[in-house]
C-alpha cells in the first residue's frame, strides 16, 4: 500500500522497496523495465573481457595461502551499489505512478406512472392469492429495480384516483402499494379512460424526456366519462408511451369457496381489443399475463425496455513517484563513488 507522503525527505523510507509497493504502481513507460535484464548481461561481458585482458603472473604460493576468505566478497561492494544505481535509474525512467480514478455516474431518469385496476373483478383467484395482490407484488418488484426514476401510482375502479404523485421516494411508494385494498374507491366498475386521463394529467407538465405509463387491468371499460381510446390519444399528445397488460384468463376462473370449502367458479371476459388499441396509440406494447409468473415476466421485460441512459464522468488523478527512485539512484551512485577508489575495490584483486 503506497502512502501519500509529502516533504523533501519523503523518499527516505524502505517502503519503496517493498514488493507490495511495486504491485500497486502503474507505469507510464513499462517497456523501459526490460532494460533491467541488460544489467546482468553487461556485468557478464565486463567480467569476461577483464578476465581475458588481465595480466597474469606466475606466483608460487602455499596451499593454505589460497584458501577462501570472506574478505574476498568486499571487492564486489562497489559493483553492487553501481548495479542498484543503474536499476533505480531505469525504474525512474519507466515513470512509476499511481492513478486514482473516480467515476461519477448519473442519469436523468424516467417518469413512470403505474395505473392499477382495483375493481371487483381483480378479486378473482386465477392469480395467487388474487389478481390485485399479484399486481401489487410485481409493482413492488418493478420499483425495486429502478434507479433515479420518478414513479407515481394511479388506482381505478368506477372512478380513478391519484394515489401518489411522481416521486423518487420508493419507500413511500411501497407504503402506498401495501395500503391498496378493494374498497378504496366506492363506485364500482372499470374506468380505464378516466385512469389514463388522471395519469396523463400527472405527467403532462413534467420536463422528463421519457414518460411511460403502465396500465394493469383485467376488465372492459364500463365506467367513467372518458373513452379509453380518446384518453390514449391525449396521453400520446404529451409524448407518453403506454404499455398495457391484460391480467387474467377468460372463461371459468376460481372465485371464493362454497359451503364445503371447494373453489367456486365464475365466468370472466376480457376486452383485449381495447387494451391492444391503447398500447398501439401510445407506441408501446400490449401484453397478456395469465398467471403470477407470466405477469412478473412481463414487468421485467418492460423494465429492460425502459432504461435511462447512464452517463458517466471520469476524474483521473495521477501521482508520479519517479523522484523517489531517482533519489535512491543518486544515493547509490554516490556510495559507489566513495567505495570504488578505496581499499574495498582493490582488496584481493591479485
Amino acid at each position: 500500500m503506497i502512502r501519500e507522503t509529502d516533504g523533501t525527505w519523503s523518499w527516505l523510507t524502505l517502503e519503496w522497496f517493498y514488493p507490495s509497493t511495486f504491485l500497486n504502481l502503474s507505469w507510464e513507460y513499462p517497456n523501459m523495465l526490460y532494460l533491467l535484464a541488460l544489467i546482468p548481461a553487461i556485468y557478464l561481458i565486463r567480467w569476461i573481457l577483464s578476465f581475458r585482458m588481465r595480466q597474469k603472473m606466475a606466483v608460487a604460493m602455499q596451499k593454505k595461502e589460497v584458501q577462501w576468505r570472506w574478505e574476498t566478497l568486499l571487492r564486489f561492494i562497489p559493483d553492487v551499489f553501481m548495479t542498484l544505481a543503474f536499476a533505480f535509474i531505469i525504474i525512474a525512467l519507466a515513470r512509476p505512478q499511481v492513478n486514482n480514478e473516480k467515476v461519477d455516474q448519473w442519469s436523468e431518469g424516467i417518469d413512470i406512472m403505474l395505473v392499477i385496476d382495483i375493481s371487483t373483478s381483480m378479486q378473482l383467484e386465477d392469480f395467487q392469492p388474487n389478481r390485485l395482490e399479484a399486481a401489487k407484488d410485481v409493482a413492488r418488484n418493478f420499483i425495486s429495480r429502478r434507479m433515479h426514476d420518478r414513479i407515481g401510482i394511479v388506482i381505478f375502479a368506477g372512478d380513478a384516483y391519484s394515489l401518489s404523485p411522481l416521486t423518487t421516494d420508493y419507500n413511500l411508494l411501497y407504503t402506498y402499494i401495501n395500503e391498496i385494498v378493494f374498497n378504496m374507491i366506492e363506485n364500482q366498475g372499470t374506468a380505464i379512460g378516466s385512469a389514463l386521463a388522471v395519469a396523463t394529467n400527472r405527467m403532462r407538465e413534467t420536463e422528463s424526456t421519457s414518460k411511460v405509463l403502465i396500465l394493469l387491468s383485467d376488465g372492459d371499460n364500463t365506467a367513467g366519462n372518458i373513452d379509453p381510446i380518446t384518453a390514449a390519444r391525449l396521453a400520446h399528445s404529451y409524448d407518453i408511451k403506454i404499455y398495457s397488460i391484460a391480467i387474467g384468463k377468460e372463461g371459468q376462473v376460481p372465485f371464493g369457496k362454497d359451503f364445503f370449502g371447494r373453489p367456486k367458479y365464475v365466468e370472466n371476459s376480457l376486452d383485449e381489443t381495447t387494451l391492444r388499441k391503447i398500447a398501439d396509440i401510445g407506441e408501446g406494447e400490449f401484453f397478456r399475463a395469465s398467471d403470477n409468473e407470466a405477469l412478473e415476466a412481463v414487468m421485467r421485460r418492460i423494465d429492460t425496455y425502459e432504461k435511462a441512459e447512464i452517463k458517466e464522468t471520469r476524474f483521473k488523478n495521477t501521482t508520479d513517484y519517479y523522484r523517489m527512485y531517482l533519489s535512491w539512484a543518486i544515493v547509490f551512485f554516490l556510495i559507489w563513488l566513495l567505495t570504488k577508489s578505496t581499499y574495498v575495490s582493490n582488496i584481493l584483486q591479485d
